[in-house]
């Protein structure tokens, strides 16, 4: 008889270990607190406007490849993909903006204006952040940092050697490039893992590697297609997805987790699985006596930055914009101290305008704009409504400015979202968006762990956990956490 296994929550690291345990036979059932799959990928609708809540890049698509094809299967029997060019702009003034183009000969010819020699220099920096992807995706994340003897095999230790881990990401892209312009554009992808370029490991210039090597994508549809396409697998191989099930406890006997109450009911379990927010099952799913970390130790962690979001449907298209857009025209040092070193709320901020329209006419009504605005915030701030209502007016100034007309008289739909809002969706822990930080003191064995110290049946899966924060590294997790699972549970453990 199969053993059964409660998965709590349906986001995207919590769908990978559902359908990668029911493929190795167990019986499988997902809780999920919210009426939709998705986590922090769900979608909502509103007057002919589709809206991605959450993610909006689509990066690294060999992850993507290798989590479909373990069950056989491809993204494209799913959802259909499209290359972005340019992949993004950046809008450093009002008539000042650089387009990112698809293809490294064409960003290369970019960089070479920008900054003489920078083209020959971009290819040398290249080859070293693709050996960092090899070792770190290919190898690395797919650990599950349960043992430090998992990484002392003689080629690993030379491989963390030349990862470049105790060295900073800004004094290592410092050794090729010097044009103010050019560190920013490769900084970019920093700001969102936790720290500031001089406090984040130089490993990190493996994801330069998949924004320039491999490029940026977008489903058609949405991001939340990857949604619907891993709930249609999971349930191609049995998963039973219960939405609208918020589990309220984790019933543990004699350090066996033996079953999970929700408020409609309880469900018997030989394995628990939790995907939902790691903080958040430890302190209040379980007893104190079966937490695997205090709240001593809560509070210690580095968080990587919430979000201030707002979702704009707006009755007319909008000249300037491409489908992605970074507006780095005010001091990227400035707002990263207020994210990381003195936490609050931003007096200049960058931010992040997705018009998904450009590409896909079918996420707004025809001749309007779907508008995504993000700015990175630091977790744990009050979030009033007078509060968010300042920024949107700071960051419209600044996007009308660039786009040369107003936008605010033609939004016909506007919802915001942040800290508050992730609490109560996602029970994110202070509120947080993007998880941990990527410190090199909260990397592989020092991230929280994957499988319980105190209940032998307990797993631990998602953005809290290894191998960490975003879309790619969730699915890995799942697919880690459901080997480790099937190893002591499996038929033949």
């Amino acid at each position: 008889m199969s053993k059964h296994v409660i998965v709590i929550g349906a986001g995207f690291a919590g769908l990978s270990a559902a359908t990668s345990l029911a493929d190795k036979g167990f019986e499988v059932t997902i809780l999920e607190k919210n009426s939709q799959a998705g986590g922090r990928a769900r979608l909502f609708e509103q007057d002919g406007f589709v809206f991605d809540m959450g993610p909006s890049w689509y990066w690294m698509p060999d992850v993507f490849e290798t989590y479909f094809g373990r069950f056989g299967k491809k993204p494209s029997d799913y959802y259909k993909l499209v290359r972005l060019d340019p992949s993004y702009t950046v809008v450093f003034g009002a008539n000042d903006a650089v387009d990112l183009p698809a293809g490294v000969e064409n960003i290369q010819a970019v960089f070479e204006q920008m900054e003489p020699g920078a083209s020959r220099r971009l290819l040398e920096f290249l080859e070293q952040a693709a050996y960092k992807y090899d070792v770190g995706i290919n190898q690395f994340v797919w650990k599950p940092s349960r043992r430090v003897s998992e990484f002392m095999s003689l080629k690993l230790l030379q491989d963390v050697m030349r990862l470049d881990v105790f060295q900073s990401f800004s004094s290592h892209i410092r050794k090729y490039f010097t044009n103010e312009r050019l560190l920013q554009l490769m900084e970019f992808p920093i700001l969102f893992l936790g720290a500031t370029p001089a406090n984040t490991p130089a490993m990190y210039s493996l994801m330069n590697y998949a924004e320039i090597s491999m490029g940026t994508w977008y489903p058609m549809g949405g991001m939340h297609e990857i949604v619907k396409a891993m709930v249609k697998l999971a349930e191609e191989k049995g998963v039973k997805i219960l939405l609208n099930h918020p589990v309220k406890q984790i019933g543990v006997t004699n350090g066996i987790a033996n079953k999970v109450e929700t408020y409609q009911g309880t469900f018997e379990a030989d394995v628990v699985v939790a995907g939902a927010d790691y903080e958040h099952v430890d302190s209040k799913l379980l007893t104190p006596d079966y937490r695997n970390y205090d709240d001593r130790y809560w509070k210690s962690r580095v968080m990587a930055p919430s979000s201030l979001l707002f979702y704009l449907g707006v009755d007319r298209r909008v000249p300037r914009l491409k489908h992605h857009n970074l507006f780095f025209d005010e001091d990227f040092g400035l707002h990263a101290h207020e994210i990381y070193e003195k936490p609050q709320w931003p007096t200049k901020p960058l931010f992040y305008v997705s018009a998904p329209s450009k590409t896909d006419p079918g996420v707004a009504p025809a001749g309007m704009e779907n508008l995504f605005i993000l700015i990175p915030v630091a977790p744990d701030l009050n979030d009033p409504e007078e509060t968010r209502e300042y920024y949107y007016n700071l960051v419209m100034d600044r996007l009308e400015a660039y786009v040369g007309e107003t936008i605010r008289d033609h939004v016909v739909f506007k919802r915001s979202y942040a800290h508050s809002n992730f609490i109560a969706d996602y029970n994110a822990f202070r509120g947080n968006a993007y998880g941990l930080a990527n410190t090199l003191r909260q990397t592989a064995i020092l991230k929280p762990g994957l499988k319980s110290k105190r209940v032998h049946n307990l797993f631990y899966t998602g953005q809290l956990t290894v191998p960490g924060p975003g879309v790619p590294p969730s699915l890995i997790s799942g697919l880690v956490v459901a080997d480790e699972v099937n190893k002591e549970f499996g038929q033949r453990a």
